[in-house]
């Protein structure tokens, strides 16, 4: 499979969340409808690699979440809000739709289905829970500190520097700094919420690299042993930098296997 995949965007548009804020997405290929989850930082654009791929068996939607892109930013900002977009999105790609999140992304998407959302199975890319891992907690909380205090650009710097988070373009990445609080009120204590996810009964798929951070790989087991119905899934030599060409096979196998039961794997 060749490393990099360019499906032409078919659909570029806007859906109105329940609050009257703006969400912009794209849409490419045909097949069953599955969304794609931005994590920090992410916007659709990003997206569109993975999506390419994808594309191949699947309508694919990638959206800009709540204040990132083209989407809007109503205030005051809420994790309830970005759960009513993400519902927003779901009901434009067709019922049913499957989810994808990548790191915060799959955080948000996990939430959505358990606060009732309407969804097919779930996939995710490392979640950034802090398992065992004290210094990340720490950093996170460093990251909220000089939020609150609208030091963004130290935010920001510092949260890049963790090796768990992907590379962001630091052009793109100051455009979107604001939404770094956004993201922590995502992960909340930044631990896996083991009584939230147990109401969580869709299918998951947890996925996370095999030359990732040790704390990211702890987080991806503990996030799997809390979900009702999920398997793990290592991918060898990958990293927070995850090859899309290695990743989109491994999604499509799994959305795919509406037949084995979850636990088989």
């Amino acid at each position: 499979m060749d490393e990099v995949s360019t499906t032409p965007i078919r659909v570029r548009g806007r859906v109105t969340s329940r609050d009257g804020t703006p969400i912009a997405y794209e849409r490419y290929g045909d097949g069953p409808p599955l969304v794609l989850v931005s994590g920090t930082l992410g916007t659709a654009a990003g997206e569109r690699s993975l999506g390419g791929f994808l594309a191949r068996r699947f309508s694919v939607v990638a959206y800009d979440r709540r204040g990132r892109g083209g989407s809007g930013d109503t205030g005051p900002y809420a994790v309830e809000r970005e759960i009513e977009d993400l519902a927003a999105v779901i009901g434009e790609a067709g019922p049913g739709a499957a989810l994808h999140g990548m790191g915060t992304g799959g955080v948000l998407a996990l939430a959505a289905v358990a606060a009732g959302v309407p969804a097919g199975a779930v996939s995710v890319f490392e979640p950034p829970y802090a398992v065992g891992d004290a210094e990340a907690a720490e950093r996170l909380r460093r990251v909220a500190a000089l939020l609150g205090r609208g030091r963004r650009a130290a935010a920001l710097e510092l949260f890049l520097a963790d090796p768990a988070v992907p590379t962001v373009p630091w052009s793109g990445a100051r455009e979107s700094a604001h939404t770094l609080a956004y993201d922590l009120a995502v992960l909340g204590e930044g631990t896996v919420p083991e009584r939230l996810l147990a109401g969580v009964h869709a299918r998951v798929l947890v996925v996370d690299g095999g030359a990732s951070p040790a704390g990211t790989r702890r987080a991806a087991r503990a996030l799997t042993a809390a979900l009702p119905r999920a398997r793990h899934r290592t991918l060898t030599g990958q990293t927070p930098e995850v090859a899309p060409h290695v990743l989109a096979p491994v999604l499509e196998e799994f959305l795919a296997d509406e037949r084995e039961p979850a636990e088989a794997a």
